[in-house]
């Protein structure tokens, strides 16, 4: 699935699903821009290396990449973002729409308006910003190779059936992978994919609160037909597929890397 010669965005970069997707697109062959609030990984994470920053890791192993710090729901960070990867780099080909937060659960009852607020704004208008600058910066390229661009967005089972106690996330995350399939239909004549990836509960610093509980972590593998959960890594794979060649007639589909969760 090679990446050569690619120029990849990667928001929400520093930490879990972002680092490795980045890690993993830069192993491809992709030049990645690394972007979040802050270089340094998430405390309380998984990560291997985790002291160093993801584009410094991107560049020991033999990559190219930047770090672009941006607040990903932020319209004048996310411009400047852009702008940066054309800027230092000519064009841009891929864009993944990874950052995200969770606040906590809680039912619509307690849930609090700033956390809804702040959730929509993290995991929704920034997938729109993304989506919005990219797209637009994609229709001023030649296309080179089988596509224009590919918009790749990280949304989570939580877009696909209801999670209880997170109704500002599943919210969120619902809009995502509707927002992919619209996209999709609008973009696919001039050959732009837009696909969204929906992950299950993985070993990250978000879900970590989830796994230090025995009675919880019993229950997600209680209700997950794979014997394990999954990995960061394992999202990169789908990440690096959907920025690939190998998938030209892939768009407004939804891949879920759930180990069957949403099966049942």
């Amino acid at each position: 699935m090679s990446l050569k010669n690619k120029i990849a965005i990667v928001t929400g970069s520093s930490s879990g699903n972002g680092r490795a997707i980045a890690l993993r697109l830069a192993a491809e062959g992709a030049t990645v821009v690394c972007s979040d609030l802050r270089p340094g990984a998430r405390a309380g994470g998984y990560e291997e290396d985790g002291d160093a920053e993801t584009h410094d890791l991107i560049a020991k192993n033999g990559g190219a990449s930047i770090f672009v710090k941006a607040d990903a729901s932020n319209t004048a960070d996310m411009t400047r973002l852009v702008e940066t990867a054309v800027a230092e780099y000519g064009r841009l080909d891929i864009i993944v729409n990874n950052a995200g937060i969770f606040t906590g659960l809680s039912t619509i009852v307690d849930e609090r308006e700033e956390d809804f607020d702040r959730t929509i704004a993290v995991n929704l208008k920034s997938v729109w910003l993304g989506s919005k600058l990219a797209i637009t910066q994609f229709l001023r390229q030649d296309i080179v190779g089988p596509s224009r661009g590919k918009v790749i967005n990280i949304a989570s089972i939580g877009g696909l059936v209801g999670l209880a106690q997170e109704p500002g996330y599943c919210a969120s995350k619902g809009a995502v992978v509707n927002l992919t399939r619209q996209l999709a239909v609008d973009f696919a004549a001039e050959q732009i994919s837009v696909t969204a990836v929906c992950p299950g509960f993985l070993a990250t610093a978000m879900v970590r609160p989830f796994l230090d509980d025995p009675d919880l972590n019993q229950m997600l593998h209680d209700q997950s037909p794979w014997p394990s959960l999954g990995t960061a890594e394992d999202v990169a794979s789908a990440v690096a597929f959907l920025a690939s060649d190998q998938s030209r007639w892939v768009t407004g589909s939804t891949l879920t890397v759930d180990g069957g969760f949403t099966a049942r």
